[in-house]
């Protein structure tokens, strides 16, 4: 598994580059200018209504300017996720109209954790470090579904999770 990018979850806000930022304030700047002085100069008929043209012209320059800040969000969203950045900012570069980013956001991997115990990486819906069998979530040791650490009896079959002799860091109410 590769070494994933360590950004907390909590601050997604962090996750658009400020060059991503920048880049989409030149590319909003410069639909404006293309579309009010330079497409203005080569109409051959006559200009059109101003509501429409200030429609048109903000919902392109705002088009563009989004695509660039998905592109900086799928830069630095890829690596924590162990994911290939450089590949999918291509795919959401080439492909046309978003498509590139609605199939990132379909087949993005889920946020890789760090095992408290050993420091392996392990995917978020893991209940046990696969290297050394410490185990990270609160589960039911009958059907090994999630479990919450207030529960008492597993949602799904009904099992008593007191029994199951989970650590006790994993349980809200103690013994």
């Amino acid at each position: 598994m590769r070494d994933p990018q360590a950004i907390p979850v909590n601050e997604d806000a962090r996750l658009i580059p400020v060059w991503s930022m920048v880049a989409a304030g030149i590319a909003f700047v410069a639909v404006e200018y293309y579309f009010w002085i330079v497409l203005p100069t080569q109409r051959h008929h006559g200009p059109a209504p101003l509501g429409f043209r200030v429609y048109f012209n903000l919902s392109w320059g705002l088009l563009v300017a989004m695509y660039f800040l998905m592109v900086g969000y799928v830069s630095r969203d890829a690596p924590r996720r162990s994911m290939s950045a450089r590949f999918w900012m291509l795919i959401c570069f080439v492909l046309p109209g978003g498509i590139g980013a609605v199939l990132y956001f379909l087949l993005r991997l889920p946020v890789v954790s760090r095992c408290a115990a050993c420091g392996t990486h392990v995917q978020n819906d893991f209940h046990f470090c696969p290297q050394c069998n410490y185990q990270l979530t609160a589960s039911c040791g009958n059907c090994f579904r999630s479990v919450r650490i207030t529960d008492q009896f597993c949602t799904r079959c009904g099992h008593e999770i007191a029994a199951d002799h989970m650590p006790s860091r994993l349980r809200a109410i103690a013994d």
